[in-house]
């Protein structure tokens, strides 16, 4: 990978962890790479270990095999991709994850909801009140 590569991916890196600090976990950072047992770029996005991916060719089937095999090196349940548009921001950037391993966050995530909902419904109403917004 030469410097300019390198600088690209950084940046990227970065961008992301800057909009994941302001919009999802102020505690998010860049990971230090760790070779065979790498653990994904970015740590801080509830439940996944994230592979950015700033590249002019993209594909997609080996991002989705190294974010799932980083995120059994992380211990997180599920990984995913994250993806730069062209001439895009981080905003912007598709998240990509295989059907099976989506398949078990909406499965958690409806069970979660479920469990909450059983043990406190003014509270599960506020949250989802909260969250409901219509895709622009």
């Amino acid at each position: 990978m030469g410097n300019a590569s390198k600088a690209k991916g950084t940046a990227w890196e970065s961008a992301l962890v800057s909009y994941f600090r302001e919009h999802h976990n102020p505690e998010a950072r860049r990971n230090v790479q760790m070779g065979a047992k790498d653990i994904g770029d970015i740590a801080g996005y509830y439940l996944h270990a994230v592979e950015a991916k700033a590249e002019k060719t993209i594909t997609l089937a080996d991002y989705i095999v190294q974010a799932n095999r980083e995120a059994v090196h992380a211990g997180e349940p599920f990984g995913c991709a994250v993806v730069k548009r062209r001439m895009k921001g981080a905003a912007d950037a598709y998240v990509v994850r295989d059907l099976a391993t989506d398949v078990r966050l909406m499965n958690r995530l409806r069970d979660m909801e479920a469990a909450l909902k059983d043990a406190s419904f003014d509270r599960w109403f506020d949250i989802d009140e909260g969250h409901r917004e219509v895709a622009a």
